[in-house]
């Protein structure tokens, strides 16, 4: 099949890993919102290289994160949860967190996140 332009209102937005910046002990992306695109959630595309740990932060948004490769570990209080690739995390608002790869590969997530 031939490839073609999308449809009117198909919008494919590409990851564009040489375009991700390093920020809060990671490298990401924003990708919500962009554009016209008016969503109820902000998102960001997200990479731990290996050894990288987050800043532990909290927020008034619920956050959820949709774990694409790799592997990593979610920290909450003193307490720290593996999680990888295909696994989804829910984060209530003000909660304390951060995320780690403690492993030799890269581990990506998407973030998603709303006012509760």
């Amino acid at each position: 099949m031939p490839e073609t332009g999308p449809p009117p209102g198909l919008v494919i937005r590409r990851q564009e890993p040489e375009r991700l910046e390093r920020a809060h002990g990671l490298d990401l992306r924003l990708l919500h919102p962009w554009g016209e695109l008016t969503t109820p959630f902000h998102g960001a595309w997200c990479v731990l290289r290996p050894g990288d740990l987050t800043d532990t932060h909290q927020h008034t948004e619920r956050e959820l994160f949709i774990c694409i490769s790799g592997r990593g570990e979610v920290r909450t209080a003193d307490t720290s949860h593996p999680i990888a690739a295909g696994d989804l995390v829910l984060l209530p608002a003000d909660t304390d967190h951060a995320v780690a790869n403690p492993h030799d590969t890269d581990f990506a997530y998407y973030a998603i996140w709303w006012q509760a």
